[in-house]
């Protein structure tokens, strides 16, 4: 189940040719993210739209359908913990929030989602957030300015997200307490537009 296309449009990852290269290092390529040209010019979003393509390089990926279950894998945490994901969260709700520094809204909505996480935590809902791309450096440099208590995970080669046929940012996978996706939040997420679905999930047999 989808929920309707957000307000703010999403950052797509630009796609820059085929070949043997990764698709983190294409990500990485000249005219590529980590940071976009308009970053700091502001929030002309549909500039965007017409800079950047849905797909990175290489095979395109396919996201996990709804119902299937989640990609399993293996990350770093930024505290230097390593955490097994779905199997290390058997019997809760996990929001999968996949983002990097350069979206400009992702510090917004972290920062917006952590009462939520505080306010339904004990009800079983554990959010992780997965940087993509990005070292530990930078991301830990980002973090210092958020008061999120929840876990950021490492995604420093890309592979998470191409598991999870991540095209753009910020993107959230919605995984049920026995560890099948559920949703998908593309875009930008209000703290009630997101808690209303995890509810549901919540309140799931």
């Amino acid at each position: 189940m989808h929920l309707p296309a957000p307000a703010r449009p999403f950052f797509p990852l630009r796609k820059k040719g085929r070949g043997d290269r990764t698709w983190c290092e294409c990500l990485r390529a000249p005219g590529n993210p980590p940071r976009p040209p308009f970053y700091k010019g502001g929030r002309n979003l549909w500039i965007v739209l017409l800079s950047f393509v849905l797909v990175a390089c290489g095979e395109e990926p396919r996201p996990p359908a709804t119902g299937e279950l989640a990609p399993s894998f293996t990350a770093s945490r930024l505290d230097g913990s390593v955490t097994r994901v779905p199997e290390d969260y058997a019997g809760r709700v996990v929001a999968l929030r996949f983002w990097a520094d350069w979206c400009p809204y992702c510090r917004e909505e972290m920062a917006a989602l952590a009462p939520v996480q505080a306010r339904l935590r004990d009800r079983g809902l554990t959010i992780l957030a997965v940087n993509v791309a990005q070292d530990a450096d930078t991301v830990a440099r980002f973090a210092r300015g958020l008061d999120i208590d929840y876990p950021i995970l490492l995604d420093a080669d890309g592979a998470v997200a191409r598991g999870y046929g991540v095209r753009a940012l910020p993107v959230t996978y919605l995984l049920d307490r026995q560890g099948r996706v559920r949703g998908k939040i593309v875009g930008e997420a209000t703290a009630a537009v997101f808690e209303a679905r995890v509810q549901e999930l919540l309140h799931a047999p």
